[in-house]
């Protein structure tokens, strides 16, 4: 693949008091300028008010550093979409604006070739609006990372974890695997390429959602204007998952609960993109699934995989509609930076 020129990809990652994270992650993507082009990155720091944006400034101020990577300091924790809009708002409005933008997790490390496979399957594909790469566990397991949008089947599949039955309600799975590239509805946020001419039609992150979601909705958006999302599994990138939000996935499930904020994520992004309605049959049919779970215990023993008071949380957090979910507050690709994120407002 011919090599790009400066001005065609830029690299965001968000920081929140991960600073060695984001050093390591920096330093995984020194070989990559080598064979992708010589690619930028732009490291936010989303108001970690505990030095991280200070020692990111004097770490990359070194020779070796200070011509690609520039570190954006934001005043306050934000959230992930509106940090990552931070940076894509500047760099969007330059004259010569990057045609590529990709956003990638600070508790990542790139593996050679990663970043050029995310580059030919775009230019192999017009219509592709996002390419993710293969996630890998720490120990190389496979991690999740393209999916099918939530729907209330597949809810009701989460609910109960039985796989099997999903597949004889003919729920297809949430989880897209391949070992090619392959189409899926929804990409992982921790290590995605988009196309800035679909953030330019279709608009960035919805900063309604703090944490968790918002590339869901994003590319729910995407989808909808003809965008398509690939998954890329030749780019290859490892996760140490939890790093930066403290909630693990994958084979790294939380024993604690999830915050409070990932309910209130999956709440506003069912009314979304789906109405009042689409919420409460996303939420009943969970709760279906989760009785039918409870139901089965004696004869299936307990869940591995059950998250700690998730019923309780679902019930405060994610089940009665809040107004401000049916607001949207996604940010033009022309407007100014800086204004307040929408999930601040009442």
């Amino acid at each position: 693949m011919p090599a790009t020129s400066f001005s065609d990809l830029a690299i965001v990652i968000v920081n929140y008091r991960t600073a060695d994270y984001v050093i390591r992650c920096v330093d995984s993507l020194v070989a990559e300028r080598v064979q992708a082009g010589p690619f930028e990155v732009i490291v936010v720091d989303g108001g970690s008010a505990d030095g991280s944006a200070e020692k990111l400034t004097e770490h990359f101020a070194q020779p070796e550093w200070n011509d690609w990577v520039t570190v954006l300091p934001l005043e306050r924790n934000g959230g992930f979409g509106w940090a990552n809009n931070q940076a894509m708002l500047r760099l969007l409005q330059r004259p010569a604006p990057p045609a590529f933008i990709h956003v990638l997790n600070p508790d990542t490390l790139v593996q050679p070739g990663a970043i050029t496979a995310l580059l030919e399957a775009m230019q192999a594909r017009p219509r592709a609006g996002a390419v993710c790469s293969r996630l890998l566990e720490p120990d190389g397991a496979l991690a999740g990372s393209a999916f099918r949008f939530p729907t209330p089947g597949r809810e009701f599949v989460r609910g109960c974890g039985m796989a099997k039955l999903g597949t004889m309600l003919g729920i297809a799975p949430t989880l897209v695997e391949g070992e090619t590239p392959v189409t899926a509805d929804w990409l992982t946020g921790a290590s995605v390429l988009f196309r800035s001419a679909a953030l330019r039609e279709t608009g960035l992150f919805d900063d309604g959602f703090f944490l968790y979601f918002e590339e869901v909705e994003l590319m729910h958006r995407m989808g909808r204007a003809g965008w398509e999302m690939w998954f890329v599994p030749g780019s290859r990138v490892i996760h140490i998952a939890g790093a930066a939000t403290g909630v693990a996935s994958g084979a790294q499930v939380a024993v604690r609960p999830y915050p409070a904020y990932r309910f209130e994520a999956r709440r506003r992004y069912f009314v979304r993109t789906g109405g009042v309605a689409r919420l409460f049959s996303a939420n009943l049919a969970w709760l279906a699934g989760r009785a039918l779970a409870l139901a089965s215990r004696p004869l299936r023993g307990p869940r591995a995989d059950a998250v700690p008071q998730e019923v309780s949380m679902t019930l405060r957090h994610g089940f009665w509609p809040k107004r401000a979910d049916g607001r949207a507050s996604i940010p033009r690709w022309d407007e100014p930076a800086g204004r307040a994120p929408g999930w601040t407002a009442p």
